[in-house]
């Protein structure tokens, strides 16, 4: 599998923090974008902020690649918004969707 490495600052999102990517994931790991839930669409990873590892997925926006990293993933990491990280990451398993509410539950 392969494991790319860069450094970045963290930013605000609209919904999530994100790290900008500085590459296509398409074209360095020939992969295909999938559909990670309605609505978004983008690649799952495997990463790590300072070598705390989470599960993910970068998204694109603007004609740029990000990173989605969770609140609690940063706090961890000691990664303020603004701050810079040293990220990992590598491809990771295809997502699968969220069971719809109510589901499989007893009434």
């Amino acid at each position: 599998m392969q494991t790319d490495a860069f450094q970045a600052v963290l930013l605000s999102g609209h919904k999530e923090n994100a790290a900008e990517v500085p590459f296509d994931p398409a074209e360095r790991w020939s992969l295909a974008v999938q559909q990670l839930r309605p609505g978004r669409r983008g690649f799952p990873v495997h990463a790590s902020l300072n070598g705390r590892p989470f599960d993910t997925a970068i998204v694109s926006r603007s004609r740029r690649f990000w990173l989605l990293v969770p609140a609690d993933i940063s706090d961890a990491a000691n990664v303020a918004v603004g701050q810079s990280g040293f990220f990992t990451i590598a491809p990771g398993n295809p997502f699968k969707p969220a069971p719809l509410r109510g589901v499989g539950k007893a009434s």
